[in-house]
């Protein structure tokens, strides 16, 4: 009879590596329940999964969302990110002595929070727009706010998004009145070579931002040798400003798992892995529900496992993404070896984002070619596009490739402009004379900027951009994850240099620009991963383009 496991159990070898990648789910289920993780629970935790107790150390420190100090059952973070930052979050929490958090992914309702109750039941929810007045009385814990209704886009629904709105998100039956799954059947049918052939026909080219062509990472991953092939779903969207990801898995699940499952189809993969940042409460909760229903009908064969974040921007790359779901500190890995060959667990792996994965789906029922048709030669299909800042309408858009920024604008209601950030964060700032660039590939690669994430922030003339400049600046800082020298340092001195620059102090601006300029090229030929390689675009856009000094 085999003894059940218990804290007198000890594993060693191959039993002890597999239990690892449950480090973050345990860390989860403490913080859940007491609110913070203590000293005894983490060691305990690691007898239970024979992990020494540094390593878990280094994991749990590493994570924002894990608190290492003893705090009340009630918290409450307000986001004081770019967008919120426009709408008084910072009176927020300097009103109601709030912690501060950065971007909760809700920018089209700024200024946003999120509160989580520990104990059993662990209750968690978002609540946006926030005043300074619910704050303090949900500090004090006179009332409990009622949960966010999914965001509707604003400008209708387009292919990506006719389905938002139109049913119920908690519901199989109502999904598949609208065509779901028939997808899944097709590609079935088609088999996974044909599948693969027209995702290549499509030229198809990632939404999470690197823009790599979809069709020749499936088709590397379908070709590996070794075995077992994962899928993991990129859904850690934690750029400032960005939020499509979040829209479409609160209100149209089946559709991301459907086209995990056909990308599992054509590919072979045997297990699939979603990673849903720790902020998405609802959206944890509805693309659960949705593989549970799906399988239970038995529509979708493979496993999937949804795996919740912990609160680092940085696992937004996909190594560093792995490593979190490995159970390990979220720090970028060298390429190469690709993940396509060597990636989660050693194996080969197809990571997608949310966005990319819905775009299969119209791929497989109408045919490459059709999907091919639109947008521009360079970048087909549509985008979406995700508007807030200093606009009537904030929202989620979706336009065809190649359509001018000028227009998704006034769909969103902008009027005057003082910039608009595109891309996010790791972005670059546009001026009014620079709003006709199409929104494709190509389009803004020739005026030196990019599409990024689909972020899209708009700034009127009431904007402080030199604190829009030091709040990115400490974005990046705080988001490092430090593996790196340049990356570490660089963003830090890059901070430091603009606080001097934008503040009371006097100095030598001219060799202060030369400085960041020095820095920026450091981190961008030296660090391992984008965060780095980026953390300093919008900043020099924002000193060149915005002439930011001179303001």
């Amino acid at each position: 009879m085999r003894r059940p496991a218990d804290d007198h159990v000890a594993y060693g070898g191959r039993a002890v590596r597999s239990q690892r990648h449950l480090l973050l789910p345990v860390l989860h289920a403490i913080q859940d329940r007491v609110g913070w993780v203590s000293r005894g629970a983490l060691e305990y935790a690691c007898r239970r999964l024979s992990i020494p107790p540094a390593e878990a150390y280094g994991v749990v420190s590493f994570y924002a969302r894990f608190a290492l100090q003893p705090r009340g059952p009630l918290t409450l973070r307000v986001c004081d990110d770019i967008v919120c930052a426009l709408f008084g979050a910072d009176e927020v929490c300097a009103a109601a002595g709030a912690e501060r958090s950065p971007c909760l992914g809700l920018c089209d309702h700024a200024p946003a929070a999120l509160v989580e109750r520990s104990g059993s039941p662990f209750e968690e929810v978002q609540v946006a727009p926030v005043t300074s007045e619910q704050a303090a009385d949900i500090l004090r814990g006179e009332t409990w706010p009622t949960p966010l209704s999914p965001t509707l886009p604003p400008g209708g629904g387009g292919r990506l998004l006719r389905r938002v709105g139109n049913y119920d998100p908690q519901r199989l039956d109502d999904y598949v009145r609208l065509g779901g799954f028939e997808a899944l059947r097709r590609a079935r049918e088609m088999g996974p070579d044909a599948v693969i052939r027209e995702v290549n026909e499509a030229r198809l080219l990632g939404r999470g931002g690197a823009a790599f062509p979809t069709g020749r990472k499936w088709e590397s991953v379908a070709k590996a040798a070794a075995r077992p092939h994962y899928l993991v779903c990129n859904a850690d969207e934690s750029e400032p400003g960005t939020f499509k990801d979040r829209v479409l898995m609160e209100a149209d699940p089946f559709a991301v798992v459907e086209g995990m499952a056909i990308a599992a189809f054509a590919t072979g993969c045997e297990k699939g892995y979603i990673y849903i940042r720790a902020e998405y409460p609802l959206a944890r909760e509805r693309i659960e529900s949705a593989v549970a229903l799906a399988r239970g009908a038995g529509l979708v064969d493979i496993d999937m496992e949804v795996r919740r974040g912990a609160g680092a921007y940085i696992c937004g790359e996909e190594t560093a993404l792995f490593n979190s779901i490995e159970g390990k500190r979220g720090e970028p890995r060298n390429k190469p070896p690709f993940p396509v060959e060597v990636g989660l667990f050693g194996k080969p792996t197809l990571p997608n984002n949310v966005e990319t994965l819905l775009n299969v789906l119209d791929i497989v029922l109408d045919g490459g070619a059709a999907f091919a048709s639109s947008g521009t030669k360079d970048s087909t299909g549509s985008r979406l596009f995700c508007v807030s800042g200093h606009v009537e309408r904030p929202g989620l858009y979706e336009v065809v490739m190649g359509t001018p920024l000028r227009e998704l604008l006034q769909q969103a209601g902008a009027g005057t402009i003082q910039a608009v950030l595109l891309g996010g964060a790791a972005g670059s700032f546009l001026t009014p004379d620079q709003v006709d660039v199409p929104l494709s590939f190509e389009g803004t690669r020739a005026i030196g900027a990019t599409l990024g994430s689909g972020a899209v922030v708009v700034f009127d003339e009431s904007a402080d951009m030199k604190h829009v400049l030091l709040r990115i600046a400490r974005f990046f800082r705080d988001e490092s994850c430090g593996q790196c020298v340049p990356c570490r340092v660089g963003t830090k001195r890059q901070e430091e240099i603009l606080e001097r620059m934008l503040g009371e102090r006097n100095g030598d601006a001219r060799a202060d620009v030369m400085l960041l300029s020095d820095i920026a090229q450091a981190m961008r030929d030296a660090s391992i991963c984008g965060l780095g390689q980026t953390a300093a675009n919008a900043i020099a856009s924002g000193l060149t383009q915005l002439k930011v000094l001179n303001g």
